[in-house]
Order: structure tokens, then C-alpha cells, then sequence
């Protein structure tokens, strides 16, 4: 049976690798990504321009993240949530104590705290929604969140 409805893997583009890799290793691999293992020249090396991290769901499908350099014209554009396109991504958590891992790892890792943990419940939101939100290198808006109701 085909799968439908699940996404396959996401692209994300980048201004500087270096920055931008190293964020996205210590927030992927928080969060339970592994990295793949490309056997490309831009995806190697000391200061590789391409990475991939993949989740595996226990049907057995991978879910993919890439970040890639944007092209050198735009690279001085930053990102604009409110502008047509992406506003966030946000990736579901095991736990309430899980967030606050992935919180811990990030503030190590020197990433910028949008908002820090809390419990969101209320008019917006469904009861027991605890999340935080971070900024990655170019200003792309992600939130990890436990929702009870989504992991029932």
C-alpha cells in the first residue's frame, strides 16, 4: 500500500554552512534525527557546504531533513515568517521533559530562545500544549512541542 499524506523530506536553504550545520546537527540529533552519511564531496570534508539528518518511523519510512547554501545572489536576504512561505516548523516531542532536553541542548549548543519551555494551554491552544521555540541561524522559526492529545 502506497503511503499518503506523510511527508518524504524537507529542503532547507541556508546562507552560511557553517553556522547553519552545526545548529541543525545539535537540534535534529536533540530531537532524535541521526545523520545521514552522503558519499558526495559537498556533503564531507572539514567544512562540508550539505547536510542530511533522517528520522525513522516505525513503519519503517524515513522522514528527511537537508540543508543546502542558498544561491550566492540571495544569500544576504534573511528569512521573513510573515512573508509568503514558511512561517515555522514545529516537530513533536516524547515528553514535557523531552522539550526541556532539547532546551537544554540548544542553549549549550548557543542557539537563539525565542520563547523559552511553557505550557501554552489555553484559547489557542489545546490543553497540556508545552512547547519552546528557537530561531536557527538564518531567523527560520522552530518549536518543539509535547501535546498530550497527539501522542495518545
Amino acid at each position: 500500500m502506497a503511503i499518503r499524506g506523510a511527508l518524504s523530506h524537507i529542503d532547507l536553504t541556508i546562507t552560511d554552512p557553517r553556522r547553519s550545520i552545526p545548529f541543525y546537527a545539535a537540534f535534529l540529533e536533540a530531537i532524535g534525527y541521526r545523520r545521514f552519511n552522503v558519499d558526495l564531496p559537498e556533503f564531507s570534508g572539514e567544512n562540508p557546504q550539505r547536510a542530511a539528518w533522517f528520522y525513522k518511523y516505525p513503519s519503517g519510512s524515513y522522514f528527511g531533513i537537508e540543508v543546502r547554501p542558498a544561491n550566492p545572489a540571495s544569500r544576504h536576504k534573511s528569512h521573513d515568517r510573515y512573508a509568503p512561505g514558511l512561517h515555522h516548523m514545529a516537530f513533536h516531542a516524547e515528553s514535557r521533559e523531552h522539550v526541556d532536553r532539547v532546551y537544554g541542548a540548544m542553549v549549550a549548543a548557543g542557539a537563539t530562545v525565542l520563547d523559552p519551555p511553557a505550557d501554552y494551554s489555553g484559547p489557542h491552544y489545546s490543553p497540556g500544549y508545552y512547547a519552546v521555540f528557537f530561531a536557527d541561524p538564518d531567523g527560520l522559526k522552530l518549536e518543539v512541542v509535547y501535546e498530550p492529545r497527539s501522542n495518545r
